[in-house]
């Protein structure tokens, strides 16, 4: 798989991409993350990549055509399964989309900067509007990184126990139950019975029941 992210900060998650799964799946060859400052596409010697809005709108926003050179670059070095926009107003990531992108060759994601980007862009570039949340952030770089990071993961061989993946959060659209680890009693606080039985049929029943009764505490719109 191959990640090309365009931002007008690189520096901002480039260390991210250099620790733990991001490193790894990097340096087994699993995965190619490259990111692209779009500064360096822009037309003046100020390197500038935003300007006024149109209508007296507050703020700056991010013109076509530095973004608009980066990504026709790109599209015309390899094919893109997806051209995707991180915004406040698109569609809300979760696990289920996490897994279909997972299973793609080649993604770009274009960070959003500032106001906003020029409407255009969207309207003719972009593949797909993705939210990791209902709130603004300064920029596109963090949702980003967290996009690529849910996606990557579920390569084969990206963790080194694959089970792992299947079984956390969401993935059956259900909190994952509770886990515990040695001690098995600590300060009095014990690990319940069922967990140190050896008995995987009902550690397997106590571990649906827990998912459950934590999805319908926590998050019961799951349920639905």
């Amino acid at each position: 798989m191959r990640i090309d992210i365009i931002t007008v900060i690189p520096q901002m998650i480039e260390g991210f991409f250099n620790c733990s799964i991001m490193q790894r799946v990097q340096k087994k060859g699993l995965a190619e993350i490259h990111l692209h400052n779009l500064h360096d596409y822009a037309k003046d010697k100020y390197r500038r990549v935003d300007d006024y809005p149109y209508g007296g709108f507050a703020g700056m926003v991010m013109m076509c055509e530095p973004v608009d050179k980066c990504i026709s670059q790109l599209l015309d070095e390899r094919k893109y399964d997806e051209v995707i926009f991180v915004t406040p107003d698109g569609e809300q990531f979760n696990q289920a989309i996490a897994n279909d992108l997972s299973l793609k060759k080649n993604l770009i994601i274009l960070c959003g900067h500032f106001k906003g980007i020029d409407f255009r862009i969207r309207e003719h570039l972009i593949t797909r509007e993705i939210s990791v949340g209902d709130f603004v952030l300064t920029g596109g770089e963090l949702a980003a990184a967290s996009i690529a990071d849910a996606v990557v993961r579920l390569i084969p061989g990206a963790i080194s126990d694959e089970q792992s993946a299947l079984s956390d959060s969401f993935q059956d659209n259900l909190l994952a139950a509770p886990v515990y680890t040695r001690p098995s009693d600590y300060k009095g606080w014990k690990v319940p019975d069922i967990l140190l039985s050896g008995h995987e049929a009902k550690i397997k029943e106590w571990e649906m029941e827990q998912s459950l009764c934590r999805t319908k505490k926590l998050r019961p719109d799951l349920l639905k």
